[in-house]
């Protein structure tokens, strides 16, 4: 990476800043098409869900204790357990599975 960090710096800034103000800028009316409605409604989730998944798999030194937390902690949401119940029980499961893990 050799060159001007300021230059990379203005030009993050500059693709950063399109993507959010073109659609501002390009469409002015209300959106009708359900579809696409639909489509930017889950792409917030989609993304989020995509960058964490890899780092609760690979957060602990073993995959399986990663794999382990991230099971116990869809299973719990989706019972309706809260965000703060979820992810202690995530924590600890995933301090067990690592102990145990070691134990081996």
């Amino acid at each position: 990476m050799s060159g001007n960090i300021y230059i990379y710096i203005f030009v993050a800034f500059i693709v950063s800043y399109l993507i959010r103000v073109l659609p501002l800028t390009l469409i002015r009316k209300p959106i009708k098409n359900q579809f696409i409605r639909s489509f930017l409604y889950y792409v917030p989730y989609v993304t989020l869900s995509v960058m964490t998944f890899p780092a609760i798999v690979e957060a602990t030194s073993s995959p399986i204790a990663g794999v382990a937390a991230l099971v116990v902690g869809v299973g719990l949401a989706f019972f309706g357990a809260g965000l703060f119940p979820v992810a202690i029980a995530c924590c600890v499961v995933a301090f067990v599975a690592e102990f145990a893990i070691n134990l081996l």
